[in-house]
């Protein structure tokens, strides 16, 4: 791409003047997406990728404009931070557009419960707009929907709007998505086949005329497997036969309120009660012999054919109703129907998504009847919450990823740490030959965020003990080197706690505030915890622990430099599973086997540990020195899964703490 052609997209770029990293994505994502291809860019923190890919996508737009329909952009991200950062751009976007080309529109929009003050699920319907009338319903919708498309606003105005003129915002955002120029949305969206077919459509959006942007696009494969996870337990056949008679009693009582004969919806429910009671006794003693059978291998888990999980519902309700003839799964099929047409009247406190048990099991019948030929499907019996349970995972994304990306326009898919961004195509099934794989150098200074790495200590296994008092005097060296705020991420709870224990037990906090990750913890929680690093920066610093892989490692900007280093402990190899043992039996057959480890295994693992070096540096001035203490980076296989960067070796944490206070002494 020539310097006159960026010069071109310089109409749709936020921003005078381009980083050197920059304009090379820019180029790069003009060129692929005007030949309908698919960019994968590793691109470090700083480089500016949001205004780099909204730059290249709508001078794609614009161009194709001319010859055919114009694109939909839809920028996919799981963060609501990022949505506004994504709404930000746009409005400097359209401040800089030159007079006679239009500004461009821009819808957000999030899940509806986040959007909606309730949802009545039996029902569909909200009670944003309560007791309106249809015309000033239709009203307050056409004006919300004129604001909304007048200037770029965040979901957040959106909602607060919504409330105060009592007009549903999310319905209204819908109605406007089909006009906007940008869609800003969750993956699920797009990469979750029944919210896709339940949520394009209905925004007047067609997936053949897209270009998609993935942001954070390295947690993509997880997000499309986690779409297709469902999980039953011992007791979900009791809980479903509740919400079946909770159900069967608003029929009932409707019908004869109404005097009416009984309703073909009645008659399905009872046939459902029937099959459901009939199930029992069967699954129970079904999840008794694979208990035995677990126990045997003396694991925490096992894998289980998904044809032996779908014979216990054909056997256990063949010839209870005379009226479903025809096969087995023709008749699972007619009792899918009848679980998903349950509904009933859910807690407004209550947290869990998925309360109605009925949904839960037709959804897990599904996916099993789907993948029931396919090894892409693996399905896990274990007791690890002390409840037998079977889980459905996804092992190959591309049977979700590869149809989406070949329906497409073509795509961005963007991350600091999409590395090496061929194996995710590879993964996601993105078209091989219509795909360029990219990783672009940071535009910020290396000795601005040096790279220790210890090769004294490891979290492999077979050295952890002998590696742990030496990993916490690392971190004590850290710690009273660092004027400022020190980060420390294990790589797992368990290792987490040791860590934080020893470290309070050997009274190594020298009087600093410390704060702890809690697994499940709120996203109040975890902004209040940050926003006392922000109080502390000043007042000596503060020692935060989190996970590899957690929510602080990840799914916090750490603005305004407030980590001065971090602390990054291990590797997180995932623990041995049933499940790991699916993934890398699945990609050895369908790759090789050293890919298979790599994609599977060490990949992930080194990707983690990517994700928290780039929490510290978010801009340019940015100074913080971070410490890896896992010798095993230092070796060629490893370190090969990892881009170019300032590294040091470490030996000791003598030498350790001479290091840290060097950096900020300079």
């Amino acid at each position: 791409m020539s310097e006159g052609a960026v010069g071109k997209s310089g109409i749709f770029f936020a921003h005078e003047v381009a980083r050197k990293s920059q304009y090379e994505m820019i180029s790069d994502g003009i060129d692929t997406l005007s030949e309908g291809g698919f960019l994968l860019a590793a691109a470090p923190t700083g480089i500016g990728k949001t205004a780099a890919a909204l730059a290249s996508a709508l001078q794609a737009s614009f161009d194709n404009n001319l010859a055919t329909e114009k694109p939909k952009i839809i920028f996919m991200t799981g963060r609501q931070s990022q949505h506004r950062i994504v709404v930000d751009t746009v409005r400097q976007i359209n401040s800089r557009i030159p007079e006679g080309i239009p500004k461009i529109t821009l819808i957000d929009i999030i899940g509806r419960e986040g959007m909606c003050e309730y949802v009545d699920r039996s029902t569909g319907k909200c009670s944003c707009e309560g007791d309106v009338v249809e015309e000033t319903r239709k009203a307050r919708r056409s004006d919300l929907r004129k604001k909304l498309l007048e200037e770029p606003r965040h979901v957040d105005w959106s909602v607060k709007y919504g409330k105060s003129r009592k007009v549903c915002s999310w319905a209204t955002a819908r109605m406007a998505a089909g006009h906007a120029d940008i869609l800003v949305c969750d993956y699920n969206h797009v990469f979750v086949e029944r919210v896709r077919e339940a949520s394009l459509p209905a925004m007047g959006i067609e997936l053949e005329n897209s270009i998609l942007i993935v942001d954070e696009a390295h947690n993509l494969p997880d997000r499309i497997r986690s779409g297709l996870e469902r999980r039953v337990t011992d007791d979900v056949f009791n809980r479903a036969l509740d919400n079946i008679a909770e159900y069967k009693g608003n029929l009932e009582k409707a019908n004869s309120n109404l005097d009416l004969p009984e309703s073909g919806q009645l008659r399905d429910v009872r046939n459902l009660e029937m099959q459901v009671k009939s199930l029992q006794i069967p699954m129970m003693n079904w999840l008794k012999e694979r208990k035995k059978e677990n126990e045997m291998t003396k694991g925490d888990d096992m894998r289980v054919p998904t044809q032996d999980f779908l014979d216990v519902f054909s056997k256990a309700t063949e010839g209870v109703l005379e009226e479903d003839e025809g096969d087995d799964i023709s008749r699972i099929l007619l009792m899918i129907r009848r679980l998903f047409s349950v509904t009933i009247d859910e807690e407004e406190d209550s947290e869990d998504e998925e309360q109605n048990d009925c949904t839960r099991i037709a959804e897990m019948l599904e996916i099993c009847i789907r993948f029931r030929n396919s090894s892409a499907l693996s399905l896990v019996f274990d007791e690890l919450l002390d409840s037998p349970r079977i889980t459905c995972h996804l092992l190959d994304p591309s049977v979700v990823g590869k149809s989406v990306f070949e329906s497409c326009r073509g795509s961005i898919l963007m991350s600091g740490t999409l590395f090496p961004p061929m194996m995710y195509s590879e993964i996601l099934g993105i078209p091989a030959n219509r795909t360029v794989c990219k990783v672009y150098s940071s535009d910020f200074p290396v000795e601005n965020r040096p790279v220790l790495i210890a090769s004294d200590v490891t979290s492999k296994f077979t050295e952890r003990e002998r590696s742990i008092p030496l990993i916490g005097q690392h971190v004590r060296a850290v710690i009273e080197n660092t004027d400022g705020n020190v980060a420390i991420f294990a790589p797992s709870y368990t290792m987490l706690e040791r860590i934080h224990s020893d470290f309070i037990n050997l009274g190594w906090n020298g009087g600093r505030v410390i704060l702890k990750e809690e697994q499940r913890m709120s996203k109040g929680r975890v902004e209040s915890m940050v926003s006392r690093l922000y109080e502390q920066k000043q007042m000596g610093g503060a020692v935060i622990f989190g996970v590899l892989n957690g929510k602080l490692s990840e799914g916090v900007d750490y603005s305004d430099n407030v980590l001065d280093s971090l602390v990054c402990i291990g590797l997180p190899l995932p623990p041995p599973s049933s499940k790991q043992d699916s993934l890398i039996d699945y990609f050895t057959k369908k790759f090789d086997r050293n890919r298979a480890w790599k994609y599977a295994s060490l990949q992930p693992a080194v990707n983690s540990v990517l994700q928290a070096l780039g929490r510290p540096i978010r801009k340019k001035e940015d100074r913080a020195i971070i410490v890896l203490l896992e010798s095993r980076i230092l070796e060629r296989r490893v370190s090969d899964c990892m881009p170019s960067m300032m590294k040091i070796q470490t030996s000791s944490p003598s030498r350790t703490a001479e290091r840290v206070k060097a950096f900020f002494e300079i």
